[in-house]
């Protein structure tokens, strides 16, 4: 465990990696649990936009160069289509392609962002 935490603190890029892994479990348990286990959430499409465009922004942080932010962004957009294709399987969840489009919104923000802060 502590070399763990030691590469953590020495290697940005394996933090980032790290969030990102994080994020996408915790996202995906947050959208693959039935609905009458959490309370009512405000508005579903903007936690779609910010979950996916902090995704988008760690993956910013990890790809090296434009192709690999393409690739990781690309997966994003896939992971999130796949997500809310198994929700038709969960007792209360539904299929929602203005959840994928709220998906998308958040990563093309973010890569934005990335692209004029970071300059990739």
């Amino acid at each position: 465990m502590a070399e763990f935490l030691k590469t953590m603190r020495t290697d940005p890029t394996f933090l980032f990696v790290f969030l990102l892994i994080f994020g996408v479990i915790v996202i995906a348990l947050g959208c693959l649990t039935p609905k009458n286990w959490f309370p009512t959430l405000p508005n579903d499409k903007l936690l779609h936009f910010l979950a996916f465009g902090s995704l988008a922004l760690l993956a910013g942080r990890i790809a090296a160069t434009a192709i690999e932010l393409v690739a990781w962004l690309l997966g994003l957009l896939a992971a999130g289509a796949l997500i809310e294709g198994l929700q038709i399987l969960i007792p209360g969840r539904n299929f929602c392609w203005r959840d994928i489009a709220a998906n998308a919104a958040g990563i093309a923000t973010a890569a934005t962002c990335s692209k004029v802060v970071l300059g990739i």
